[in-house]
């Protein structure tokens, strides 16, 4: 497998999103559209009675790129990501 293989290999990935502080709704929607051409779907979901957004998206991306948005999400106050994989890459 060459180099420019291993760069256009992608992984399917959902990166469930909880926001507790609204507040931090503004930052998570720019880093979202930052990676827009990645995003297949997103759901998202309010929860009134617990004062908290939920948001499912669903990204197929290189492994780096859903690790960078994940991160850069988990980092905002108030809000917890975490990103699931698929086990196939595709290309």
């Amino acid at each position: 497998m060459g180099l420019e293989e291993k760069v256009s290999d992608t992984r399917i990935a959902v990166v469930g999103i909880i926001i507790e502080q609204v507040e931090s709704a503004t930052a998570v929607n720019e880093i979202l559209h930052q990676y827009g051409s990645y995003i297949i779907g997103r759901m998202g979901l309010p929860y009134k009675d617990k004062q908290v957004n939920i948001i499912s998206v669903v990204l197929d991306a290189p492994a780096d790129i859903i690790s960078a948005v994940s991160g850069k999400l988990g980092r905002l106050p108030g809000v917890s990501s975490k990103a699931l994989y698929s086990k196939q890459t595709s290309k």
